[in-house]
Formats: structure tokens, sequence, C-alpha cells
């Protein structure tokens, strides 16, 4: 059994999964502030996922921990975790010292991104590319199995693709990014609203016929159309998973973005052949996909192969 975490800004979401990749057992707590807090949450989740399963956190062939922030996944250290309250943290060491079992640390769009994949059941030449959807926009991309990172790490940060010279300024310093026009944060600022579920107020407003709220609408849908025609144009893999707080949305989501993807196709033979509309999907929101992906980023390369799938990072 492998443990997999998905620490968040304020819960922790963990998982076991057995040799097939399934989630097992899970338990949810609220992540502490601050470095030593979120190691000691991190050490409460895997003790009491051990309880679940009824062993000992040493007994776990592999824990694995998906977290946001700049990941070193070869020394498992974690920076510039502003929302946690730490700038740096050896969190793997920490852990595996702690909890005598060897730790894994990714970033947890990339876990989540592995999680994705294995819900997929492809085969191992399958790539696959997982667009988060949350407060901020980002992408992980799974080819050929295997998490693609980049040179630096920063492969799939789309969110930081300036598409408006004009536009607001992004926290990364740049003007017009990607991430403030298709994004959690472009509802909230685009309509405000005390409702708990903001992009569900917005999608039901629109539907009801108010006028402001379908403009935000089909601004929105316009952009995250975009981000999927990026990572087409760019990666060409054969399936755009969407996930993150706007994947909650789920069919609703799934028609108006195809319906916008197969828009363009009308007016461009080129988009057309690339089938856009066809290749994209919505995360099931019950599915911890950055947990059960943190999971399989904890397992050695090659040790682990889920429906034949090797997961090595």
């Amino acid at each position: 059994m492998r443990a997999g975490l998905d620490i968040g800004g304020t819960k922790t979401h963990a998982v076991v999964v057995d040799d097939s990749g399934a989630p097992i057992h899970s338990l949810l707590l609220p992540t502490g502030f601050g470095a030593d807090a979120v190691v000691c949450t991190a050490v409460a989740a895997v003790q009491g996922l051990a309880g679940l399963a009824g062993i000992e956190p040493a007994d776990f062939v592999s824990i694995g921990v998906g977290i946001p922030g700049t990941v070193s996944p070869a020394t498992g250290t974690v920076s510039h975790a502003v929302n946690l309250g730490f700038e740096h943290l050896a969190l793997g060491p920490a852990l595996a010292d702690r909890l005598s079992a060897p730790v894994r640390v990714e970033n947890d769009v990339n876990a989540a991104a592995l999680g994705a994949y294995s819900l997929l059941g492809v085969d191992a030449e399958a790539s696959m590319a997982y667009l988060n959807l949350g407060t901020g926009l980002a992408a992980g991309l799974v080819l050929e199995g295997r998490l693609w990172r980049g040179a630096g790490g920063a492969a799939g940060e789309i969110g930081h693709i300036p598409v408006d010279p004009h536009g607001e300024v992004c926290p990364c310093g740049q003007r017009g990014c990607l991430e403030t026009v298709a994004s959690g944060s472009t509802i909230a600022r685009q309509w405000p609203t005390t409702d708990p579920h903001p992009a569900r107020a917005l999608f039901a407003a629109a539907a009801a016929g108010d006028p402001v709220a379908v403009a935000v609408r089909s601004r929105l849908l316009e952009h995250i159309a975009a981000a999927v025609r990026i990572l087409v144009l760019t990666v060409d893999p054969e399936t755009v998973v969407i996930g993150g707080g706007l994947s909650s949305l789920g069919d609703d989501l799934l028609r108006d973005l195809r319906a916008v993807l197969t828009r363009w196709e009308e007016g461009s033979p080129f988009l057309a052949s690339t089938a856009l509309p066809g290749r994209v999907r919505v995360l099931p929101a019950e599915f911890p996909a950055a947990a059960v992906g943190a999971a399989l980023v904890g397992a050695a390369e090659e040790s682990l192969s889920v429906n034949g799938i090797p997961y090595g990072a």
C-alpha cells in the first residue's frame, strides 16, 4: 500500500492506494500554517492513514506528497509556498525522518496530473494534459506515462502566458496573463458574490438570462478554450482533462466549452483538423486526483505500474 497527501492552503487530503492505484482509505485534515505546522499536519495524516489500513507508517511501500509552491523532486524541498506560510522547507527529508519511510514530493498540479492520468485507464503510450482551473491556472503534462517537467520545471505554466497586453497585472509580474482571465480569481473579480460556490452562481445566473453574468461566462469560456488550444497546439496530447475548483461545474462546463471549440472549428479548417472538442474531458468532482497522484509520485522510478502504465517521475 502507498500513501498520498495533497497538502492545500486550508486542508490536506490523504489517501491510501492499493497495487491497482485505486484509493481504499482516505481522510481530510485542516492544514497548519507555517513550516513546522505543515510537517506536523503531514505526519498526522500519514499516521491516520496507517491506522485506517491497520499498519505502521513505516510499512507503507512509499509516501508521496503533492504541495503548491516550487518543488525540487530530487531533494524533496519546497520553496515559495506563500499560502502555506513558509519560504523554504526540506519537506521530504523531514517527513522521511519522522515516518521512517521513503517520501517523495511533487508540485500539486503535477501530482493531480498523474492522478487524472491513472483514471483514464489509457496505455503507456498515451499522453495527457491536465488543466487545473482553480484560483489560478496551470497545467501538468504526462507524456507516455511520465510527468514532463521541462528543463527547469516550468513546463505547463501556461497560466503565465500573456494574452492581453492591456490586461490586469498578474502576481507573476507580467500583465494580462491567461491566469487573470481564465480562473476562479477571474470570477471573483468580475462577478462578486457571497455565494460559497461563485462559479456555480455565475453559471446559474447566466442560464437565467442575467446579461452581466452571460457576458462574464462567455469571456471566461473563451479564455478556458484558449488554454485548451494552447495545450493541444504545443504538446498535442490525446486528451485534455480539466480539474481544479471550476471542474465542479461538470457537464455544464464541458458542454459550454465544447460549444466554443466547435464554433472556432467552423471558421478554421486547421483547428477542425485537431478535433479539439473531442479531446476535452472534465475530472469527476469526487475523484481525489492530487492525493492519488501523490501516492503514485511516491513510487520509486520504474517501480510502480498501474494498468500497465509505469509511473516513474
